[in-house]
């Protein structure tokens, strides 16, 4: 074999190797991405098909019928529920996310500069995370329950769930109690990937706590916040299971959310065409919220 023919071949060699890589590798992939294409993809797809439709099962026997944005339009000019519902949705995302973040945060460094019994504090702040969303809202619903409740001994007249003005705080408590011990696992894994030589520094040039915090700690976390932001986010958007049991969306729609929303048009109501518009508004405001942290953010984190 010549000299040429060797040197031919090699790159041939490496090209097929790579293949066999890329082949290996998708390989492994495709299990993963039909199930995503299957549960996630083939779903958003149709839901925005469906959205162009009017089709309420319940009164309308003709099938479907295309009306364009007709349901977009009805959505944001005239359907009351659905402003009340992108309202409590909003509040409920602007004040869980950073409260979490920060409980989070605080129980992190507890937790793990705590001596005696750090195991039992860890576990016991994140027990709540443990425990499926429908035993929660049972669990919060007793507390709420006047008279028999746990706050309902200490003041019959509370009536946290059926007063308007009280109803969506009750359930943003319950919300921030269930998730922050899951924020708080995410952060004691950031609080130990920092080099504990930043600290013995700071303490040689005489930084306080609260400097040291703002100065090593938090700027050194801002990877896990970006990603414990979209996860917050997202579980603000997310509520069916608890209102289900503990509200209905009421009094009056005072603690509806879009999610419920689309649960009450597309299975109580059989409007699968409203539905449909309505997690597509839910599926882009995720995506743009999501979009809008992560390229703004990324920027301003150290990655260690």
């Amino acid at each position: 074999m010549s000299q040429r023919q060797i040197s031919v071949q090699g790159p041939q060699r490496e090209i097929a190797k790579k293949w066999r890589v890329t082949r290996l590798a998708w390989g492994l992939l495709l299990p993963s991405l039909i199930f995503l294409a299957i549960f996630t993809f083939y779903p958003i797809g149709y839901s925005v098909y469906m959205s162009f439709f009017k089709n309420n099962m319940a009164t309308y026997a003709t099938g479907p019928q295309y009306i364009g944005l007709a349901n977009y339009i009805t959505l944001f000019t005239q359907d009351k529920v659905f402003a009340a519902s992108f309202r409590n949705n909003l509040i409920v995302a602007v004040v869980t996310v950073p409260t979490s973040i920060a409980l989070g945060v605080a129980m992190a460094i507890f937790a793990n500069q705590v001596k005696v019994g750090k195991g039992a504090v860890r576990v016991s702040y994140f027990y709540p995370s443990l425990l499926p969303m429908v035993a929660v809202a049972n669990i919060w619903l007793f507390i709420y329950t006047p008279m028999y409740g746990l706050l309902g001994y200490i003041n019959p007249a509370w009536h946290f769930l059926t007063n308007p003005s009280t109803v969506l705080g009750a359930l943003i408590v319950m919300l921030i109690w269930k998730q922050a011990g899951y924020v708080m696992i995410f952060y004691i894994s950031g609080l130990q990937n920092i080099n504990s030589e930043l600290y013995e520094a700071a303490r040689i040039d005489g930084a306080n706590a609260r400097q040291t915090f703002w100065k090593i700690t938090w700027p050194m976390l801002k990877p896990t916040t970006l990603y414990v932001m979209i996860i917050t986010l997202t579980n603000a958007y997310k509520m069916v299971d608890h209102l289900y049991i503990m509200t209905k969306g009421g009094p009056g729609n005072s603690s509806n959310m879009l999610l419920f929303y689309v649960y009450q048009k597309a299975f109580d109501q059989s409007n699968t065409g409203m539905a449909s518009a309505i997690t597509v508004v839910l599926v882009v405001i995720l995506l743009v919220i999501t979009c809008v942290q992560f390229f703004t953010q990324d920027k301003r984190i150290f990655y260690a």
